[in-house]
């Protein structure tokens, strides 16, 4: 029974031993790569229209506010090619400000704004070539399609100065945007740049609340297209450990053999 153990023992032993490649003693580089990062994103809203009580408004300033973002990630190789599909928990934050009366130049100014924190659990899928592989140092272009999901009670939202009461934007739950990106590694450890810039309209549509004769409606007299770009930049891990099954001497295993039917 001990040898058995001893046997079972070796066998585990030697499975864990990670495969060295035959060049200089490096570790041959796995097929897959699994990596997490965090990091943090600056969101700027394009906005093509906004429309409040009838009036177009043309001169509507985006300003920049920093979200943050954490991320899982798997890298299938091909060489110098690769595939990276991402799982993300995005936080975006952004405001759109403007001049109610920037139609009529007799009055002052008087502006109004809207502050948007939106959370989307989001999939991009990257196709990646790396330029640069001489380990320790990599660096790589990637660009893809992302995919984001709006998680519509975690999402708020505060508009200041419409003139309204009870405003409530409805945004669209399913966005897509394309991304472009440098990425640079030392060892395991990698720094990314990317730019993303947003396809879809992410806003459904905006409703507020106006009281006739004590009774009170939903109406629709604000309307905002918008699309949202965003800058980021993250920092990670790429895990690059590689385990694969050694082949174990036959004269071992035929030693263990041989005694244990010995002892039988």
């Amino acid at each position: 029974m001990k040898k058995l153990l001893l046997l079972i023992a070796l066998l585990l032993l030697t499975l864990s031993v990670p495969v060295r490649g035959e060049k200089k003693g490096l570790q041959e580089e796995p097929k897959i790569n699994v990596g997490i990062k965090g990091g943090f994103n600056s969101s700027m809203y394009f906005t093509s229209r906004l429309e409040l009580d009838g009036e177009r408004m043309e001169d509507v300033q985006n300003n920049y506010k920093v979200g943050y973002f954490a991320a899982l990630f798997f890298r299938v190789h091909m060489k110098r090619h690769f595939i990276q599909p991402e799982i993300m928990y995005n936080v975006y934050k952004g405001e759109i400000a403007f001049n109610k009366n920037q139609n009529n130049e007799n009055t002052l100014p008087e502006f109004a704004k809207l502050n948007s924190t939106i959370h989307s659990l989001e999939l991009p899928i990257l196709y990646g070539y790396s330029f640069v592989k001489s380990r320790p140092y990599g660096m790589a272009l990637f660009i893809g399609p992302k995919l984001e999901y709006v998680w519509k009670h975690k999402t708020d939202e505060e508009f200041e100065g419409f003139g309204h009461s009870g405003i409530k934007e409805e945004l669209r739950p399913i966005n897509i945007s394309s991304v472009i990106g440098l990425g640079v590694n030392i060892a395991n450890i990698f720094f990314d740049f990317r730019y993303e810039i947003g396809l879809t309209n992410i806003s459904k549509s905006i409703t507020y609340e106006k009281n006739i004769d004590g009774v009170i409606f939903q109406e629709k007299g604000i309307f905002i297209n918008r699309h949202r770009n965003v800058l980021s930049f993250s920092l990670g891990v790429i895990f690059k450990q590689s385990y694969s099954s050694v082949r174990i001497p036959t004269s071992i295993i035929i030693l263990h053999s041989e005694e244990f039917s010995t002892k039988e």
